[in-house]
């Protein structure tokens, strides 16, 4: 079997932590962690990097990728498509928890839709219709992209990170900024930086996710998607979690699917996960079980 050295790139940082990680007793679980490390893959001709020791839940990954890119901060709206990663941070419970007892169960106050679509509009509830409202980030990003005067910018960023609004979130973002780059006028890379990262659950995911993101507005703005470069401040494993990364860390990567995007529309929200072909057909290992820790 070819070796898949980018999925490799994981592994040995498992290992690295596994190894060489400090134990630290934190804010939700004990956990072994170094901090900073990145990893780099790439997108051309349709890859994207979905890791495969593992079974990654693909579409549950674009469904919440899409609430984001609409502004929506409603968990409900996740649940309807059959979408569970937020339930356990938006319980009544775990909402007091955090002081935020004006909100209604299941509203994760100003996370990171909000934050995208009306970076600090004030934020009333989940159902408040904030258009014209904040600052567009995404909007303006896919404005710039599709200008070849302004694709060239060293200023297209997006920041889940408001100070101003910290408090009224359910979670505080764990992926905060995300910079554009086009190179030689056609080939769009997206860099993210995440301070918190768990290794066993999210990790996965957001690969997975920022680069449908990438491969989205690339073909969205006429460009071609050519990579993700992943940068990770605090990179923890929870101790519920080595059992299974051990096992994880023993199967030999296959190589990464690729992926068409058939359609295009005007508005970047209409996009659904039937519109994605797949080339080459997304082949892991099995499903490995990790708790949720909130």
């Amino acid at each position: 079997m070819e070796n898949n050295n980018e999925e490799l790139q994981y592994i040995n940082l498992i290992k690295e932590i596994l190894e060489k990680g400090i134990d630290e007793i934190t804010r939700n679980g004990n956990t072994c962690s170094i901090f900073g490390s990145m990893m780099k893959f790439s997108l051309i001709d349709g890859k994207i990097p979905i890791l495969t020791t593992k079974k990654v839940a693909i579409k549950t990954c674009f469904e919440e990728l899409m609430w984001f890119i609409k502004g929506n901060t409603d968990n409900k709206l996740l649940q309807q498509k059959n979408v569970k990663i937020w339930n356990d941070n938006s319980t009544r419970e775990f909402l007091d928890s955090q002081g935020l007892f004006h909100l209604k169960e299941n509203d994760l106050g100003p996370v990171y839709g909000h934050q995208w679509r009306y970076f600090n509009a004030e934020y009333i509830d989940c159902n408040t219709d904030y258009k014209g409202k904040g600052i567009d980030q995404l909007s303006y990003i896919i404005n710039c992209l599709k200008d070849p005067d302004k694709r060239t910018s060293r200023r297209l960023i997006i920041s889940s990170w408001n100070p101003c609004q910290l408090n009224e979130m359910a979670l505080p973002p764990c992926h905060i900024m995300i910079q554009f780059n086009v190179r030689a006028g056609k080939y769009l890379s997206c860099a993210m930086y995440q301070r918190s990262c768990d290794m066993g659950l999210g990790v996965p995911f957001n690969i997975t996710s920022y680069s449908f993101l990438t491969h989205l507005i690339a073909h969205h703005c006429d460009l071609e998607a050519e990579s993700f470069i992943y940068f990770m401040g605090n990179c923890h494993i929870y101790k519920d979690h080595i059992e299974s990364l051990n096992l994880q860390i023993k199967n030999i990567p296959y190589q990464f699917p690729k992926i068409l995007i058939k359609n295009k529309y005007d508005n970047i929200e209409d996009y659904s996960y039937t519109d994605i072909e797949w080339l080459e057909k997304y082949k892991s290992y099995d499903k490995i079980n990790m708790k949720m820790i909130a």
